[in-house]
């Protein structure tokens, strides 16, 4: 058995793990993924990070014999390539953008069948990014050699092989149109294709370690550099190497991301909180995507948990609501942002207030579930799991769908992981889900409909 370095960039924190090729976590390190205000922009910090990178393999070496590395990421984040390094900072994708350049964008990017997204706010898309480069500081833009999605930024670094990828390209980055495994049609109109590198898959070896990486790391020359892949489909490809298929997964954290691979939808309709990403063999997955990690945040306010069934049963009965959205983004619900409130006989009662929001969390799940296809099983995972009532609560506010919880909250790293033995897969692989327990909770059908009924408007108005 192969042991595997997973490398997880997210937005807020990076993580480094020693993992086995089936996907046993055993060892994991963690950073802050730095920001740093400017110039020329809010960007990252890539050469800091790519020092803790090397530190953290140095040390992950001392104790585990790595063959591979993979890197798995979130789907907002991209670098313009130079010769030999970044030709300009990564965008921190949270901030603003010129007004221009948004209004150039916009009226640029097309129909929704080609951006497999809604247009976000701040500068979430890779070719909203490269276009705000591009006509901003044209002359340094001109000097890169490729636009690489985070995954394959990182395979560059380590392996010096440029390469694209497609769940990383089709996770809302406007480049990539899902429903149709093609360019989106502005790489073209942009002349943006010469920044395009080949198509490669996730598990697929881009080459040996470099020898500057190998010497730096104290790694072996033979260790493989895999393409790497969007974090959401590595979790989702956890599942598909166990066998399983006409499913969803809800994966939770500071977006609740749903996927499916369920067919029926029409890309050519835009619908709020929609997406369409791909898996790792480029089929397209419908998908919901919201901000539910931040919405959780926003109700709990400093409560902590666990969530309580007798809170619970406080706020069914004194009809104690949630009412999006309380971040920035619209999620679901157009018009709403940062229109959040707590309203009924315990808004101000702290007490309640964690078990509020983990039951607000289940009611945004279960709304994106209804407005995906049906599918035969549906499996929760990720940072919203860590507390029973959530998976309890999603069950039973969907009666007709067979729910599994994973408590596992590595399943992005998980997923990233068995990507190393993809070609030498021939079982399917051991998976550990469970069945939530729904026997104690309240009934909670004239909650959920005055819930629905005061997000109604919010519908309607869109």
């Amino acid at each position: 058995m192969s042991i595997v370095a997973v490398f997880d960039v997210g937005k807020t924190n990076v993580k480094l793990s020693a993992a086995t090729d089936d996907g046993v976590m055993l060892e994991t390190l963690t950073t802050p993924n730095i920001v740093l205000d400017g110039p020329p922009y809010r960007h990252h910090d890539l050469k800091g990070l790519e020092e803790w990178l090397v530190e953290g393999l140095r040390e992950l070496r001392s104790r585990h014999r790595i063959d591979a590395i993979v890197t798995c990421a979130h789907g907002s984040g991209g670098v313009l390539a130079g010769e030999d390094g970044p030709a300009m900072p990564m965008i921190d994708y949270e901030q603003s953008i010129p007004d221009d350049v948004d209004r150039a964008y916009r009226a640029a990017v097309g129909p929704y069948r080609e951006r497999a997204s809604a247009i976000m706010l701040g500068a979430a898309h890779l070719a909203r990014q490269m276009l705000w480069q591009e006509m901003v500081w044209p002359e340094r833009f001109s000097k890169g050699v490729a636009y690489l999605a985070t995954p394959q930024y990182w395979a560059w670094r380590l392996s010096g092989v440029l390469a694209g990828e497609v769940t990383s390209l089709a996770a809302q980055s406007h480049l990539w149109a899902s429903a149709d495994g093609r360019p989106a049609r502005l790489v073209a109109e942009r002349g943006w294709q010469q920044l395009m590198p080949p198509m490669r898959h996730a598990w697929e070896t881009l080459g040996p370690i470099t020898p500057e990486m190998a010497r730096r790391t104290g790694l072996p020359a033979a260790t493989r550099i895999l393409c790497g892949v969007h974090d959401s489909s590595a979790n989702f490809y956890r599942y598909q190497a166990a066998g399983l298929s006409d499913f969803t997964v809800v994966s939770t954290g500071t977006w609740i991301v749903l996927l499916t691979d369920r067919t029926g939808v029409d890309f050519d309709d835009e619908r709020p909180g929609h997406a369409c990403n791909a898996d790792v063999f480029g089929n397209p997955m419908p998908g919901m995507l919201t901000m539910g990690g931040r919405e959780f945040s926003a109700v709990a306010g400093k409560a902590s948990g666990p969530a309580s069934q007798d809170a619970l049963e406080r706020i069914v009965r004194s009809q104690t609501f949630a009412i999006p959205s309380f971040g920035s983004d619209d999620g679901l619900f157009p018009g709403t942002a940062k229109q959040g409130r707590v309203e009924g006989p315990l808004a101000g009662d702290e007490s309640a207030r964690f078990t509020l929001a983990v039951l607000y969390a289940a009611l945004l799940t279960a709304t994106c579930l209804e407005k995906l296809p049906p599918a035969r099983t549906v499996v929760l995972d990720g940072t919203f799991v860590s507390d029973p009532l959530y998976g309890a609560l999603v069950a039973a506010l969907t009666p007709e769908t067979r729910v599994l919880v994973s408590r596992s909250t590595t399943g992005t790293a998980t997923g990233a992981a068995m990507l190393a033995a993809h070609d030498k897969r021939t079982a399917p692989a051991p998976l550990a889900i469970e069945t939530p327990d729904t026997s104690q909770l309240p009934d909670l059908t004239t909650y959920r409909a005055r819930w629905s009924a005061l997000t109604k408007p919010m519908e309607q108005a869109s």
